[in-house]
């Protein structure tokens, strides 16, 4: 596989994306209300009401956390344990949903979408071939929601260190689980929707088919995305270690099954050849 020819393609799908500002300005609207405004408000609402009832009630619901997570759970009041508790455990399954979100909108047009813009033709007679086509594309998808991602993490780290770090002795966040979540557990699960969406992409006649033939596909893997990085933080770490190992191995497979599976003519649909 040639990785430069991998790279012209990425980098020509990566340049057009950023010119089309109806859509990255909608995902960074997204991004930034779940990464940023509704934590944010969640959280000083929380921190500013103090010790009343409705906290006290609220952090009652903390009991039900399993025994592992109701162990690292740190701060003396009913406010600081409960917005410790939010922080690191509620918004967990935001940083999945979100990439998810992001890249299978970006994966869904990126094939069909060459048919669509009429450079079609010019992609099936360029130097690349079809693996890296398909490669190209992947990563093209991978990294606007993964960047999206680890920008909102590091605002989202920031904001939960500045309101919730007082009322729990310092600045504690990412934790250990969070970490393992978005380095070793988020990106086999991106690749492996990506690579559904992208052999979907290859067979529809239109982004809006791509667009709803992926969102019907993709919604059962966001949902176990969502339940498995949820598990990931609340058991131990071992637990998030087997969440990734398995999820990377349905991941690589997903991906050469896809590459294998896609040939030129029906990547760029010329022709219906298997």
């Amino acid at each position: 596989m040639n990785w430069r020819h991998v790279r012209t393609v990425a980098r020509t799908d990566l340049r057009q994306l950023i010119q089309a500002k109806d859509f990255w300005v909608p995902m960074t609207i997204l991004g930034s209300i779940f990464f940023f405004f509704v934590p944010t408000v969640l959280l000083l609402a929380i921190t500013a009401i103090g010790d009343v009832d409705v906290v006290q009630k609220v952090a009652q619901a903390v009991e039900v956390l399993p025994e592992a997570a109701q162990q690292q759970i740190k701060g003396d009041t009913a406010a600081g344990r409960t917005s410790f508790a939010l922080a690191v455990y509620l918004f967990a399954p935001v940083a999945v949903v979100v990439p998810l979100t992001i890249s299978t909108a970006v994966g869904a047009a990126t094939i069909v979408g060459e048919r669509e813009r009429g450079t079609g033709e010019f992609l099936a007679h360029s130097p690349a071939g079809t693996r890296e086509i398909y490669m190209g594309k992947l990563i093209a998808s991978l990294i606007p929601g993964y960047a999206t991602t680890l920008v909102g993490f590091g605002v989202y780290s920031l904001m939960v260190n500045l309101i919730v770090g007082p009322e729990v002795g310092g600045w504690f966040f990412p934790t250990r689980e969070w970490w393992i979540l978005m380095l070793w557990v988020v990106p086999p699960f991106l690749a492996m929707t990506l690579s559904v969406v992208l052999r979907l992409s290859a067979r529809v006649k239109s982004t809006a088919a791509a667009q709803q033939a992926s969102g019907l596909v993709t919604l059962p893997l966001i949902m176990v995305a969502y339940s498995q990085s949820t598990g990931a933080l609340f058991g131990a770490g071992s637990a998030s270690l087997i969440i990734g190992c398995v999820a990377w191995a349905i991941a690589i497979l997903g991906l050469v099954r896809g590459m294998r599976s896609v040939s030129r003519g029906r990547l760029l649909g010329v022709a219906d050849e298997m």
